[in-house]
Order: C-alpha cells, then sequence, then structure tokens
C-alpha cells in the first residue's frame, strides 16, 4: 500500500474542498447571513490542511487500484466529515450526526433529508446542500483529475473507483482529456437547464440550487413541497433533464464529436427510454382516477418516473398515496437505476440487462446443452470478467441490502418503511415510502440506524466494493 501517495489525493481533496466551500461564503455575503462565518472558518481549516500534508512529497507516484479504491473512498469520508462542519456550526441542525447525514445524502446525491422545515434553513445552508449534489453527480477526483491529473499513468484507478457501471472506459486516449470532456458536458447542461428554468419564471435562487440537484440527480429541494409548487412548464423541464441526466454521458460525447448513428445505437439508452414510457405508461392509467384529467394524470406519472429511475428525488406529488400497482412500480425502478456512466445511481440498466441476458443464457443452455451461445451487449461479446464482476456485485448487492434493513429493523418502523429506506439509500434515491415517503423525512430514525443509512448512502454510490475495501485487513498490508 503506498501510504504517501493516498495522503497526497487526500490533501489535494481538501484544498478542493475549501474551494467548494467558498461559494456558500458568497452566498452568505450575499444574503448578509452571519452562518456564512462557519464556512469561512471550514474553509480555512480545510486549505491549511492541505497544504501542510502536501509539504511530505510522495515517496512514489505509483498507485494501483488497491490505492486508488482507498483513496476514493477515504476522499469521499473527508468530504462527508468537513462538509458537515459548517452546516452544524451554524445551528441550524440539531445534531453532527444529522448533519453528516445531510451532508453524506447531498455527495452522494441521495436527496433523503432529517429536516422537517427545509424553509427555516439560511439561504448558504440551503446553498450548500444542493451543490454537494453537483459535486457529487459526476465526481471529485474526476474533476481534480480534468485540473490536476497526477503523474504516472495510473489515473484510470481513481476514475474506476468513482465512474458507476460495470466498466468504466476512456473516451479519448488520455484520462485528462475524458475527464475534462465529461466535466464540460456536465457544467453545459447545467447552466442551459438554469437558463430554462429562469425562462419558466422561477426565481434565480431556486432555478441554480434545482439545477444542481437536477444535474447530480440528488433531490434537494429549497421549498417543503420540494417541486410541487412551481409552474407546469418548470416541472416539465425538471422532468427533461432528469431524463437526460440518467443517460450514459458517452451518448453526448458522440453528438458532439458529430456520430450521431453511433449515439442512437446505444442499446443501454433504448433500454433506458424503453423502462421509462412503459413505466409512465402503465402508472398514468393507474392514477387517472386521482387527477382531474388524464393529461394531468400523466405529467405526474412521468415527473415521479424519471425521478425515482435516475435516482434524483424530487417529487410533484405524494407518490406514497398512490395505488400498490404504482408504488410497486416505483419501488422497481429504483433498483433498475439509471444509465452507467451518467450521474444517476441504481443498480444500472446496464447490469440489470447483462443480469438478464445471463439468465436467458443459461435457460437456453438448459434445452441446449451442446451449444454454446455467448452474450452480446452494445454490439460487442461481453468478456467473463465483466459477466463475474457483475454476478458478484448483484451478490454483495444483496447481501449488503439484506444486513442493512436487518440492522435498522431494531428501531422497531414498519417493514415497508425499513425496506424502502434501505433502497432509497443504497440506490442514492432520497424518498421512500410510509414513514420515509416524499413527505417525510428520515428523522424517524435512531442515531445507530442513521450511520447504517449514511454507509449504505457512501456504498452505493461508490458501487459498493470501493467501501467495503476498507473492512478488509488485505487492504491496509505494505505491498
Amino acid at each position: 500500500m503506498n501510504y504517501s501517495i493516498i495522503r497526497y489525493i487526500l490533501c489535494r481533496v481538501l484544498e478542493f474542498q475549501a474551494i467548494f466551500l467558498a461559494l456558500p461564503c458568497l452566498a452568505a455575503i450575499y444574503y448578509r447571513e452571519e452562518e456564512g462565518f462557519a464556512y469561512a472558518a471550514v474553509l480555512l481549516a480545510c486549505l491549511l490542511l492541505g497544504v501542510a500534508g502536501k509539504i511530505k512529497k510522495p515517496k512514489s507516484t505509483v498507485f494501483y487500484a488497491k490505492e486508488g479504491f482507498v483513496a476514493v473512498s477515504l476522499s469521499w469520508m473527508a468530504l462527508s466529515v468537513t462538509g458537515a462542519l459548517p452546516l452544524f456550526l451554524s445551528g441550524e441542525f440539531p445534531s453532527y450526526t444529522d448533519a453528516l447525514f445531510e451532508t453524506i445524502s447531498g455527495l452522494t446525491t441521495t436527496g433523503a433529508s432529517i429536516l422537517s422545515d427545509v424553509e427555516a434553513l439560511s439561504k448558504c445552508n440551503l446553498f450548500w446542500r444542493s451543490f454537494t449534489h453537483w459535486i457529487g453527480g459526476m465526481g471529485v477526483l474526476v474533476l481534480i483529475l480534468a485540473i490536476l491529473p497526477l503523474a504516472g499513468g495510473y489515473n484510470m484507478h481513481l476514475m474506476r473507483a468513482e465512474s458507476p457501471g460495470p466498466t468504466v472506459g476512456k473516451l479519448v486516449p488520455r484520462v485528462r482529456h475524458t475527464a475534462r470532456i465529461l466535466y464540460g458536458i456536465y457544467i453545459v447542461m447545467t447552466v442551459v437547464q438554469i437558463l430554462l428554468l429562469l425562462l419558466s419564471g422561477m426565481p434565480p435562487f431556486h432555478a441554480m440550487t434545482l439545477s444542481f440537484g437536477t444535474a447530480g440527480t440528488g433531490g434537494f429541494g429549497v421549498l417543503n413541497s420540494s417541486i410541487g409548487s412551481y409552474s407546469i412548464a418548470s416541472q416539465a423541464i425538471i422532468t427533461l433533464f432528469m431524463i437526460l441526466f440518467g443517460v450514459n454521458f458517452s451518448v453526448y460525447y458522440l453528438i458532439s464529436a458529430r456520430k450521431p448513428k453511433q449515439a442512437f445505437c446505444h442499446e443501454e439508452m433504448r433500454y433506458y427510454l424503453g423502462i421509462i414510457f412503459a413505466a409512465i405508461l402503465l402508472i398514468a392509467v393507474n392514477i387517472r382516477g386521482s387527477f382531474s384529467s388524464v393529461a394531468e394524470a400523466f405529467h405526474h406519472a412521468a415527473f415521479q418516473v424519471a425521478s425515482i429511475i435516475t435516482t434524483t428525488g424530487y417529487s410533484t406529488a405524494d407518490f406514497n398515496a398512490w395505488p400498490e400497482f404504482s408504488k410497486f412500480i416505483l419501488v422497481a425502478l429504483m433498483f433498475v437505476g439509471a444509465c452507467a456512466g451518467s450521474t444517476g445511481g441504481g443498480i444500472k440498466v446496464s447490469r440489470v440487462v447483462i443480469m438478464l441476458k445471463l439468465v436467458k443464457n443459461e435457460l437456453s443452455h438448459l434445452i441446449h446443452p451442446k451449444r454454446v451461445r455467448q452474450i452480446h451487449f452494445e454490439h460487442h461479446v461481453v468478456s467473463k470478467d465483466v459477466l463475474r464482476s457483475v454476478s458478484v456485485f448483484f451478490i454483495t448487492y444483496a447481501l449488503v441490502y439484506g444486513c442493512s434493513v436487518l440492522l435498522i429493523s431494531l428501531d422497531n418502523l414498519d417493514f415497508t418503511t425499513n425496506f424502502t429506506a434501505v433502497a432509497a439509500t443504497l440506490n442514492n434515491i432520497g424518498p421512500g415510502l410510509n414513514q420515509v415517503g416524499p413527505m417525510s423525512n428520515f428523522s424517524v430514525f435512531s442515531q445507530p440506524a442513521k450511520y447504517v443509512l449514511m454507509f449504505d448512502m457512501l456504498a452505493g454510490r461508490l458501487e459498493l466494493f470501493p467501501l467495503l475495501l476498507l473492512f478488509t485487513p488485505a487492504t491496509w498490508k505494505r505491498s
């Protein structure tokens, strides 16, 4: 284990955290809020720690997958611990545990909150909550690689550890250029959404914070009603952009590179859009009696399907009161998630499709034992390594999920609340059902249960293995 390079990466992360914290400081200055002093103090502490930790240069810049996974996991923990401090020091959160829960929920783009009255927060705290979504959406290590790549050509280990999906590839030969392309697309799409929301009549502060949440597929709102109080036009824009941010960003790169044929032949995107369309149609038919018109039912169905499958977590209506058929579809979408290579969470459409093809292949093998069939995805044969990783992911996911539900059940809440609370946190969605529904929050859980759910949020965002490696003794042995 190359501890010196991990220390160096963590110090870089703290320096970037100081830059991130400068933005809520500016918001506090603009709105003349005293809570800004908490952000300034933590900013200074992060900057000093980051600079001091880099005085001693790494003995070696060589690092491999193990160091990459550990560095990414510890970086996200460092961002969470330091990011929670200004929320707690501002006095607007009852405990550091609650502030940490809110920060991890923001950075992992989960959107689960312990707050019952969001509108009581200061503007700088509201800005920071939403901005953490934008930071975590594409990944802070990807941002660092885009601006200050590490020497030695080992950057791909960091990108693989932080980027979602069964496989991670480079759009262009150099990792640095790939990171820049990804963030360039991310920034442009965010700015376009802000402008469109402004044109729809949304106030500037709301347009900015909600765009941060949509871009990162997070879900923190600035009103207690989430998105329900905004105009139909604003809700339609958010619906569209939630779906767009759930698409693999390589599709946008292919479009920008004038390769539309390759972009629209993307198999995962076709399945993703097909699932969305089918879910909207089924739910709209099922809930049509709850709304004044079919158009209104279709609008709310489209918004909620887009919000859940992309794991954004915004809401325009209390879907906890919808018929059981619609609620079942939404819970199923929580597990499916968005596309690999997007800012969305969940298992990912690509993994689900590959696993279904694997099941079909196994059934075919039982009927025709001597016939050899290969599994194809995205016009390529799926390698045995990818099939193994997908299978192991599902097994690990089921184990983590089951253990989490078991542990939080000690709070003695009902099964639906516990089951969907873990679904909402491990898949980075936000709202669940019953006591953690869209009109409720996660304050009902005890502190130990909140730490279990915090672990789930981090594990879900980092796709399980980088975080689980921290608890493996062999990880920490010097090689």
